[in-house]
């Protein structure tokens, strides 16, 4: 059978339909709200009471709806067991007339208490419904500030409605109780407030402030009760709603505040369409696809300019100064731009400098190039580094891990997969080596030689690039004595090799010539700290003078 479903109790007023959410033919759950309704100081979604089908609906967008107004009419499931449904409806009905006398024992208080004067007033939270506890996501004022008869103190928000706490008097705030993400209900103490002088203005705040239970009803006497002090308050009460376009304060529902919470979007950024200035789910929509329109068509942009803020480099016209030419960036060389640039920015570089004693290595690799060209291989130092950086990334675990999303935590990857920097005609590479722990150096020298040639022949898939825990990038080929490489997100760490020399090493008796490798290990400090990463290098020293070491 069919059920009428009206208006619940929404405290003293009148509230807008700025949303519906159902339509006729509509299946709606109990609790599933159907509605949402805008007062000068709430919005609220109201709730379906019961499960079952939008027969039809009773209002409109743009309808002033009240306590017991009809909303629509609801085919209840279950059509035998839903007969006895009017019977709690029409107790609701009486709610209104309850309401009443509550009202007439509310209006002797007022001038009960006119007589205690005081100049400090207890300000407590109104009723706002049967819902419970609120969550505090805004406060409006802080201790010092001077505020008007019905300015808004703080912004509730609960399940199914957000709402501005008014202020039921003009006066300076001498201290506040409550702090952002407090939750809060009916009758908690909120703020002191210092009354201005005048003592008519003080005389309902006794009022709003002796019993918790009747305090929530002081905001509907401060705004009806003298007609004085509604004449003198009307000029303030726009001045409260003014700062809304500004972007000072935001009026929007829960699932709208929750949907920006859930894209990372601070709602002052979003331009609001809704009525009084009111921030829709559409209006949210729309910013997140600006946002990320405008980040697909200058990615490389970007790179060049500025970015987090940072000031853009000022356009200087060459030409001025003499002829110029204007060669494209290859479309490799923009991507690798904007990957370094977005690396640059997001982590906080520091680089550890060392050197290796490689001279024993040396000596090994060239013992073993007859065997290597036996294997039709060609045995350099990369494999080596390789190999030796896959055993200190098992021993040192955080240089094998990525910073978790969230920022509280690190992922240590069990895998072992290093990428090296590839120098091509178009532009930096980085193919990626899997599982180098269980790899030889020979089968290492053979995997390098042919990702690296594919590299320089364009041949390499996305499947080649992907995945590294950790990169080598090195100019030993060209040489430098050091470099400050750029780590590659999110990945925690590089490692810059540069051309090995021939120096004199004191060995406690006399210098010796020494084969010495320069490196330079650059990391993310938000995971590795500085002592972290001098053992790195130390120990990757340690395992280049003596390779044997890593059997062990």
């Amino acid at each position: 059978m069919s059920e009428l479903i009206r208006v619940p109790d929404i405290g003293s007023g009148e509230g807008e339909v700025i949303e519906l959410f159902v339509k006729v033919g509509d299946t709606v759950e109990a609790d599933q709200s159907i509605l949402t309704l805008e007062s000068d100081k709430a919005s609220m979604e109201i709730p379906a009471p019961k499960a079952g089908v939008v027969k039809s609906l009773k209002v409109k967008l743009g309808d002033r709806l009240k306590e017991g107004d009809e909303l629509l009419e609801l085919e209840i499931e279950g059509a035998a067991d839903a007969a006895p449904a009017p019977t709690p409806a029409a107790a609701a009905a009486p709610a209104p007339a309850a309401e009443k006398p509550a009202a007439a024992a509310e209006a002797p208080a007022a001038p009960a208490a006119a007589p205690a004067e005081a100049s400090v007033q207890d300000i407590h939270v109104p009723d706002i419904g049967s819902s419970g506890k609120a969550k505090i996501i805004e406060l409006l004022v802080k201790v010092g500030d001077t505020v008007e008869a019905d300015q808004s103190l703080i912004t509730l928000e609960s399940d199914k409605a957000s709402m501005e706490i008014p202020s039921p008097a003009a006066g300076v705030v001498e201290s506040i109780a409550v702090k952002l993400e407090d939750e809060v209900g009916t009758g908690d103490f909120i703020l002191k407030l210092k009354v201005q002088g005048a003592a008519p203005a003080a005389a309902p705040a006794p009022a709003a402030a002796a019993p918790a239970a009747k305090a929530d009803a002081a905001p509907a006497p401060a705004a009806a009760a003298p007609a004085p002090a509604a004449k003198a308050e009307a000029a303030p009460a726009p001045a409260a709603a003014a700062p809304a376009p500004s972007g000072a304060k935001v009026h929007a529902g829960p699932a709208v505040r929750q949907l920006a919470r859930e894209f990372g979007v601070e709602l002052n950024a979003v331009s609001a369409t809704g009525p009084h200035g009111r921030v829709l789910k559409e209006d949210v929509q729309v910013y997140v696809k600006a946002m990320m329109q405008k980040a697909k068509e200058a990615p490389a942009a970007g790179a060049a300019t500025g970015g987090a803020g940072i000031p853009p480099i000022p356009v200087v016209d060459f030409s001025r100064f003499g002829e110029t030419e204007e060669v494209p960036m290859t479309r490799l060389m923009q991507i690798g731009a904007s990957s370094l640039h977005r690396s640059w920015l997001n982590i906080p570089h520091v680089t550890q400098f060392d050197q290796a004693d490689i001279t024993d290595l040396e000596a090994f690799r060239v013992a073993q190039k007859a065997v290597a060209e036996k294997a039709g291989v060609k045995l350099t130092v990369l494999p080596l580094l390789l190999k030796a950086c896959a055993h200190l990334l098992k021993e040192l675990p955080d240089f094998n891990s990525s910073l978790a999303p969230s920022g509280k935590a690190i992922i240590r990857k069990k895998y072992v997969h290093i990428g090296f920097a590839v120098d091509t005609p178009d532009g930096l590479l980085v193919p990626v080596i899997k599982n180098v722990d269980q790899k030889s150096l020979l089968q290492l020298a053979a995997e390098a030689a042919a990702l690296a040639a594919k590299a320089r022949d364009k041949k390499l898939t996305a499947d080649d690039m992907q995945g590294a825990c950790f990169t080598i990038s090195s100019l030993g080929h060209i040489g430098g004595t050091g470099f400050t490489p750029i780590v590659n997100a999110p990945e925690v760490a590089i490692l810059g090799v540069s051309k090995a020399t021939i120096q004199p090493v004191w060995d406690g008796k006399a210098f010796q010539p020494k084969l010495m490798l320069p490196l330079s290990l650059s990391y993310d400090h938000r995971v590795i700290n500085g002592a972290a990463a001098a053992r790195f290098t130390q120990r990757l020293s340690q395992l280049l003078n003596d390779i044997r070491t890593i059997l062990l």
